[in-house]
């Protein structure tokens, strides 16, 4: 973000309210149109939003849009476009009587933070998918996806956002309005992978509750090893825990280049596999003879453990055993994981037992949904866990499934 938002950019930044988003692309190409936050301004209004997450019906909603049946007024082809256009084309009863009544009517994962000209808002979807909290400055608030964004800008945590909740805060303070009856089912991904590991969620910080997954695996999955080692970042938690259950000392056998990012958010199967290798590096004096455990978060589509296992393997690694701290990915996510078929999933059409001769190792484990459940002190009814298990809280027509929904939409 420095090469972006650098000092001589900042500084021309005037105004007392600003969104900032960085959404990789679940809904539309990924192209400058559909990049966040969005932005329209009428004679009425003019707004800013970012959205994390994915609505379920966009085509319903941009029929609703000002001149739908001819040249409707959304340019880019995400969600979120949509969105924006209804709450400033609405009607003229302002931003948030707009907003609340158009609330209702969106079905899907939303996260929102918007603004006008004077006032912030935040929103939340009534399942309440994916996090969103507000924090208190000295002189204002902020509203964030995780508890660390306001470590980050030294925001005092006040709390979660409630599904189904408006948030609005201007220079009278904050105002909040239900505009649906609360039915949660937090997104179980964010425990495993989505998150940080120095946010929280539900009053737990998820290093504590991904160390407890570690242990959870290290019963589950026992094994004769030498040594445990984490894939960086994702794995370092359930690495700690899964050494500590299990008496087998912990160390560090990769090294991580921080200046690759996520590996299967990328666009491609080639630069994800390129960016693995350029992600990772082994350590060769720590790996070469020993019996290795290595920890992963999740398995999505195989790439990072299959060329992990082959650089421990040249490394010199007597066995490689891999552990998973999540249950297998088999069923794909229509509410903001960039994972929209099960032929994407290597567990949506391979056992464990194949993906263990895939990615090439001695063994493969991955944690009980039951253990993962547990681990998080969350009520399994309250969380969503259709990626693990096919059981989808907010049912999706086929016609409103997959990226291009809208590019395709007559």
């Amino acid at each position: 973000m420095a090469q972006v938002f650098d000092e001589p950019s900042l500084n021309t930044l005037r105004g007392d309210i600003a969104v900032a988003h960085c959404r990789y692309s679940t809904t539309g190409a990924s192209v400058w149109a559909n990049a966040q936050p969005t932005f329209r301004s009428t004679p009425s209004a003019s707004l800013a939003l970012g959205h994390n997450g994915n609505l379920t019906n966009p085509r319903e909603l941009a029929s609703m849009l000002p001149g739908a049946n001819g040249h409707a007024p959304v340019q880019a082809t995400s969600d979120t476009d949509v969105l924006t256009e209804l709450f400033v084309h609405a009607g003229d009863d302002g931003v948030e009587e707009t907003a609340a009544r158009i609330l209702p009517l969106v079905k899907g994962t939303y996260s929102l933070v918007f603004m006008d000209e004077n006032t912030l808002y935040a929103a939340r979807d009534p399942q309440g998918f994916r996090p969103l909290v507000i924090g208190q400055l000295e002189n204002g608030w902020v509203a964030a996806s995780e508890t660390a964004a306001l470590d980050i800008v030294g925001a005092k945590f006040l709390r979660e956002v409630n599904p189904g909740e408006l948030i609005t805060a201007d220079e009278r303070g904050i105002r909040s309005r239900s505009f649906a009856p609360a039915a949660p089912k937090v997104c179980l991904f964010e425990y495993v992978y989505l998150a940080r590991p120095d946010t929280a969620i539900g009053g737990r910080g998820l290093h504590m509750t991904r160390v407890e997954i570690g242990r959870t695996l290290a019963r589950e999955y026992p094994v004769d090893a030498d040594l445990v080692i984490p894939v960086p970042e994702g794995g370092t938690p359930a690495a700690i825990g899964y050494a500590e259950a299990s008496g087998i000392p912990y160390g560090q056998g990769l090294v991580k280049n921080s200046y690759v990012g996520r590996t299967f958010i990328q666009p491609s199967q080639t630069i994800r596999q390129l960016g693995i290798r350029l992600k990772l590096n082994p350590l060769r004096d720590v790996i070469e003879g020993q019996r290795i455990v290595v920890i992963d978060d999740s398995i999505v589509r195989g790439n990072t453990q299959r060329a992990v296992v082959n650089m421990l393997r040249e490394a010199g690694a007597r066995e490689v055993h891999v552990r998973i701290a999540s249950p297998p990915v088999k069923w794909p996510c229509f509410y903001g994981i960039d994972f929209a078929t099960r032929e994407e999933l290597v567990a949506g059409h391979s056992s464990v037992e194949e993906i263990c001769q895939q990615v090439g190792a001695d063994s493969l484990g991955y944690v009980s949904l039951e253990g993962l459940t547990a681990a998080t002190l969350q009520e399994p009814k309250s969380l969503c866990r259709a990626c693990f298990d096919g059981k989808y809280p907010v049912p999706v027509a086929e016609e409103e499934r997959g990226k291009d929904v809208l590019e395709l939409a007559p």
